[in-house]
């Protein structure tokens, strides 16, 4: 059970992990960062608990933390609950939603050991975006995509703002890099992935190009220069997903939604 701790102190060094949020985050590649995954919010938070991410401690007002006693009763970790002023000292901001919970990373996942067990993927190319990502998981998650493939340039996905974006689904929806690039999309191919770039150009409408096929990946590009002539060439196929007259693109996220919703009718 967790042990609830009532800190009035602002500088209580227990708070270490939660401190000074606004101008330190806890990415490995920050100097300092301590890798840890942050999550926002009651309803994140019992994702984060939920998932394989280790919890180290959990950070919040009194009405929020009860709002987790159920959750909390199942792990040994420290609860620290304080008012919402003193939370807002301590993290650099007010926090509309009272509650944090930081956990530990896990080992990185093989491409390899994800891609075996899939039909359906989602592969990034340059969405350096956390938001973007974020919403790209949480549409994985909610169109029954397999996993995740990061390809060059891409964001990291348990950084803070993605994970509150993704409302905690990145902690459920598998992910790995797929490296080499792009020669890993040729790879794909050969486990029998029929790999789709999505692309305003595409010859094709998606779901003419997906047809019949067991296995499909999508491949997604940034926003502005959308995905690179090398990915382009590797994938099976360019498609579009067509759209009325004068609307070149969509948004990458939205752009992900449509196609992981048409995919997971095709082959079903």
């Amino acid at each position: 059970m967790a042990r609830e701790i009532e800190v009035t102190d602002p500088a209580d060094p227990r708070l270490a992990d939660f401190r000074d949020l606004t101008r330190a985050d806890r990415r490995p590649d920050r100097p300092g960062g301590k890798g840890l995954v942050i999550a926002e919010g009651v309803l994140v938070v019992l994702r984060l608990l939920a998932s394989p991410y280790p919890p180290r401690a959990v950070f919040g007002t009194a009405r929020r933390i009860d709002e987790l006693a159920a959750a909390l009763a199942d792990v040994d970790i420290p609860a620290y609950v304080t008012s919402a002023e003193l939370m807002a000292e301590v993290v650099g901001f007010h926090l509309n939603r009272g509650v944090l919970a930081v956990a530990d990373r896990v080992p990185p996942t093989a491409a390899e050991e994800l891609v075996g067990r899939a039909r359906r993927l989602a592969v990034l190319e340059g969405v350096g975006d956390h938001e973007n990502l974020g919403a790209l998981f949480r549409n994985a998650a909610a169109f029954g995509v397999d996993a995740v493939l990061l390809g060059p340039g891409c964001a990291d996905p348990l950084y803070r703002r993605s994970v509150r974006v993704s409302m905690g689904h990145v902690l459920a929806v598998p992910f790995a890099r797929l490296e080499p690039w792009p020669a890993g999309l040729k790879w794909l191919r050969d486990q029998d992935f029929r790999v789709l770039a999505l692309t305003p150009g595409g010859a094709l409408p998606l779901l003419a190009a997906a047809d019949g096929a067991a296995r499909v990946a999508v491949l997604l590009g940034s926003e502005g220069p959308g995905l690179s002539a090398e990915a382009i060439e590797a994938a099976d196929v360019a498609v579009r997903i067509p759209m009325a007259p004068g609307v070149d693109s969509l948004n990458v996220a939205t752009a992900g939604a449509v196609a992981f919703h048409a995919l997971g009718t095709v082959g079903s």
